[in-house]
């Protein structure tokens, strides 16, 4: 989600320069590559780009190649076969070993249902979304491009009714329900028309309960990957905006009162890092009563253990799956001494556990790294 609030704000600043643009999305990919379907980047008229379709290595044709559709004003799909070693197709041998389909959208301000305003439509609010975006494999054929979004229980596009909205209405509700994005052919006409059917989250909403120095480098990681973070404490010393520049929001709260201040969904995570024991115990108890994925408690596993025993004195019955979303001691094992590394360790395990991963190796991983 960071590259697209970085697009929408790239864009703001392209619009007030009267500069034109144009979208560029993987659709589609055969095989591997180093993006998915869903990457994105933002060209602009004077070459500036924003996001990424690739490592690297397709920015450069890609740059001219949405510099055309923008002259144009024209949808265009352009296909990179990285299996074909013969560097002069691309001016770079990739070794990739996949076909990525990659559309370029220019970018009509007017159009109310432009590609960006869909794309501004989905972080309007902290909801799941989906968006369609319609191809053919055949270069030469038209490209109808990004032309439906649902959120809200709501639909919103381009798309002009009949059967191929509803079809899409359907397999957008279906994507919606299972949380798997689809690549599907619609009709019998030739060239064969394609639907990206994606899944957008929210960004991950990072609570840190704890303001000391530690706090700093797990802000900034955060902040890099584009989280949401709010620092919560109840020392107003420690507990300020210019502590940390990365925060969202920097909150001075007691411990009772830090769960009325924020907002939990599905991607919200909590680590509980104060040093103040009391504190970290008042939140956990708190925490257990609702419906949060993840609960890093920072320190040695004896001190969890010890904060469970005293809730179970109090009569907390705290179940397995209870027990299943609190990670303590917090973080991947990887060695971490410092604040920087134990950040590094700490961000890692989250985003395991949001993805449902198991953060083994990739080279012990049997199947595919990437799923659509």
């Amino acid at each position: 989600m960071k590259e697209i609030e970085d697009i929408i704000r790239a864009y703001k600043v392209s619009r007030q320069s009267g500069k034109k643009v144009a979208l560029a999305t993987v659709v589609h990919v055969e095989g591997s590559s180093y993006r998915r379907p869903g990457a994105r980047m933002l060209v602009t008229e004077d070459g500036e780009m924003t996001g990424a379709i690739s490592g690297g290595c397709l920015e450069g044709d890609a740059l001219r190649r949405a510099l055309l559709a923008i002259i144009q004003q024209q949808n265009k799909l352009v296909t990179y076969d990285t299996t074909d070693e013969d560097d002069a197709k691309i001016g770079v041998q990739l070794g990739c070993n996949g076909i990525v389909h990659i559309l370029f959208e220019p970018i009509d301000p007017e159009s109310p249902h432009n590609a960006i305003r869909l794309l501004e439509q989905v972080l309007e609010k902290r909801e799941d979304a989906v968006l369609v975006t319609l191809f053919r494999l055949n270069q030469a054929a038209q490209q109808p491009g990004t032309c439906l979004r649902y959120s809200g229980n709501t639909f919103a596009g381009s798309l002009e009714e009949g059967e191929l909205k509803t079809t899409l209405m359907n397999d957008v509700l279906e994507v919606f329900s299972t949380r798997q994005g689809m690549v599907k052919q619609y009709g019998d006409e030739k060239p064969a028309l394609h639907g990206f059917v994606e899944l957008l989250k929210p960004p991950v909403s990072l609570i840190i309960a704890g303001a000391g120095n530690d706090a700093m480098p797990l802000v900034e990681i955060a902040r890099i990957q584009g989280w949401h973070t709010t620092v919560v404490d109840g020392r107003p010393l420690y507990a300020t905006p210019a502590r940390f520049p990365g925060a969202g929001r920097v909150i001075v709260s007691k411990a009772k009162e830090v769960l009325d201040k924020v907002t939990i969904d599905e991607r919200t995570v909590f680590v509980l890092m104060t040093h103040n024991y009391n504190y970290d115990l008042a939140l956990l108890e708190l925490l257990l009563q609702k419906e949060v994925t993840y609960i890093g408690t920072l320190g040695p596993k004896t001190k969890l253990e010890r904060m469970l025993d005293e809730l179970a004195a109090k009569g907390i019955t705290v179940s397995e799956e209870d027990r299943a979303r609190i990670h303590g001691p917090v973080g991947l094992d990887i060695g971490a001494e410092t604040a920087e590394e134990i950040a590094l360790s700490v961000t890692a395990e989250i985003k395991s556990v949001l993805s449902e991963r198991t953060g083994i190796p990739l080279r012990d991983k049997s199947g595919p790294i990437h799923t659509l």
